[in-house]
């Protein structure tokens, strides 16, 4: 795979957060921040800035390139430590909140780990989290489950962005609210639509889509409308009653109903 190819490893962790996420930044190179993102970028840029250094025996390389033509993916390790004599690489992934329930900070680590065994040709069975509000890093296990769940990931990154596909948006209020990309994504009014063809066909005078019990939405007739100063009404038939005083008969109309359909998206 050629190396303008591969894709960035923080896509895995946008795609188990929210896939349609994923590829609004992936697909449509869309971008939005807020204090969330920004505290994250800051706290990085603060790692990042450290520099290389050696202690008790365990040599720290900060933004270390990463790559992997197995899975398609590039990026930059914020620390890998490498331990020993032999130099066994350890990846350590920043985090400015907390740790989560789901997993997707735990496959970003993986796959970092994946690129290493790669580049350095050594299998890595451990890695870990340093997460910025607890100040605690937490140790995490590379087993087999959590492997394959990185590789079925770094899959769907790809498939989506060969296809150009974007999901859907599905509202979730606790990540919805703290998502940077709100305001592009608008899942709250995309996944209730308005009723197109509903609005189209009341323009054009015919029934709208079933509703309901199978019953069929019309626009109700406007009521009849009366000249002034007597006579029929507009639509219906003219007022009955023989001869006028002046000898003349009136006649009765009948005309078809106008509709006049109302009504807005």
């Amino acid at each position: 795979m050629d190396t303008d190819d591969l894709l960035p490893l923080s896509a895995l962790q946008h795609h188990l957060f929210c896939p349609r996420q994923c590829a609004l930044i992936h697909v449509e190179r869309q971008w939005r921040e807020n204090r969330l993102t920004a505290e994250g970028r800051l706290l990085h840029e603060s790692v990042d800035a450290g520099g290389r250094e050696v202690r008790g025996g365990v040599r720290t390389v900060r933004s270390m390139p990463l790559r992997s033509h197995r899975l398609g993916l590039a990026g930059v390790a914020d620390v890998v430590e490498l331990h020993g004599p032999e130099r066994r690489p350890f990846p350590v992934e920043y985090k400015r909140g907390r740790p989560k329930a789901h997993r997707a900070d735990e496959v970003q680590l993986c796959a970092q780990a994946i690129c290493l065994e790669e580049m350095f040709g050594t299998a890595i069975a451990e890695g870990a989290l340093f997460y910025g509000e607890t100040r605690r890093r937490v140790a995490v296990a590379l087993d087999a489950a959590l492997r394959d769940l990185t590789e079925r990931t770094a899959a769907a990154v790809r498939e989506m962005v060969r296809t150009g596909t974007t999901p859907p948006p599905v509202y979730e209020a606790r990540k919805c609210q703290s998502c940077s990309m709100l305001d592009l994504c608008r899942p709250r009014r995309l996944s209730h639509p308005p009723a197109v063809a509903l609005w189209l066909a009341r323009q054009l005078g015919g029934p709208g889509p079933a509703q309901g019990g199978g019953a069929t939405a019309r626009t109700p007739a406007p009521p009849p409308r009366r000249r002034r100063g007597g006579g029929g009404a507009w639509g219906g038939a003219a007022r009955p009653g023989g001869p006028r005083r002046d000898g003349r008969h009136t006649v009765s109309l009948k005309t078809a109903r106008l509709q006049v359909p109302c009504g807005s998206i």
